[in-house]
């Protein structure tokens, strides 16, 4: 089996089952096996995705046991040669699947991969992302990205400064999309994904796990997709922002959270 694909679904049966077509209809040129990962829906029986989709395996689990340790529960039933976790809430507009498998095989220092993600009217989503950094703060802060070729200034900013139009090496990508060679697993504490959020920031986890494993992230714009984002979730700022400050204790010094604190809010101000 080439690829596993890891869909979590909660309650969003009709988005799931949309999701699922698409990599049926776009998916060309390997072998893949679909896996849903139903986390306690009250919505409908998800016995009902078997019914719609015959091919899949299904796991279902009894207690809502959130994002990260849901994909857990799907990648301990893969047997692909690579992963891909994807939002129940996602599109595939193109055989992205297979971009991304290009794209692993080809440079074996690559730990995971993401797509190129647009909302339905085809407006961008800037996946691309820098961890909380002081250099890249002041960077910005001091609007220094003004002073260099505009591509240039949007390649080292990342986030809303970049086209996402070509590739890129991020610090972090969005885990609405996201592919990695599940043999990097064992490489990994107990030999899965870190699953110590209930739900956001987990992507900025792995992607820090497998940078400090010595692999980089790699963004491929040709890898198109469509997601409709938040229709999978609930409102997150204030759990993003808990679960962001954890991060950051684990992995930044007391004086180095404050001064990008302190950067942060300069550049609300600004």
């Amino acid at each position: 089996m080439d690829v596993s694909i890891i869909i979590v679904n909660y309650n969003t049966f009709e988005l799931t089952c949309q999701c699922i077509q698409s990599v049926i209809t776009k998916t060309e040129g390997l072998s893949y096996e679909i896996i849903v990962v139903d986390n306690a829906s009250h919505e409908i029986s998800p016995q009902k995705f078997l019914e719609r989709f015959p091919n899949i395996q299904l796991i279902v689990s009894s207690v809502n046991v959130g994002f990260a340790k849901g994909n857990n529960l799907g990648i301990a039933k893969a047997t692909g040669n690579y992963i891909l976790l994807l939002n129940s809430d996602t599109i595939l507009k193109n055989n992205a699947v297979a971009i991304g498998v290009e794209v692993l095989e080809k440079d074996r220092a690559i730990g995971a991969m993401a797509a190129r993600l647009e909302y339905p009217d085809g407006k961008l989503q800037h996946n691309c992302q820098r961890f909380p950094s002081v250099k890249y703060k002041l960077f910005e802060l001091l609007r220094m990205q003004k002073f260099l070729p505009a591509d240039l200034g949007g390649k080292i900013l990342l986030g809303f400064f970049f086209d996402h139009n070509q590739p890129a090496a991020p610090d972090w990508v969005w885990g609405t999309f996201f592919m990695f060679r599940r043999d990097l697993l064992q490489k990994l504490p107990e030999a899965k994904l870190n699953d110590h959020f209930f739900m956001y920031v987990e992507d900025v986890q792995w992607c820090m796990d497998f940078r400090r494993l010595g692999y980089s992230i790699a963004f491929d714009p040709r890898a198109q997709v469509i997601h409709l984002m938040g229709k999978s979730g609930g409102a997150k700022s204030a759990l993003m922002e808990e679960n962001m400050n954890k991060f950051m204790k684990v992995y930044y010094a007391p004086f180095e959270r404050k001064i990008i604190k302190l950067l942060d809010r300069m550049l609300l101000k600004k």
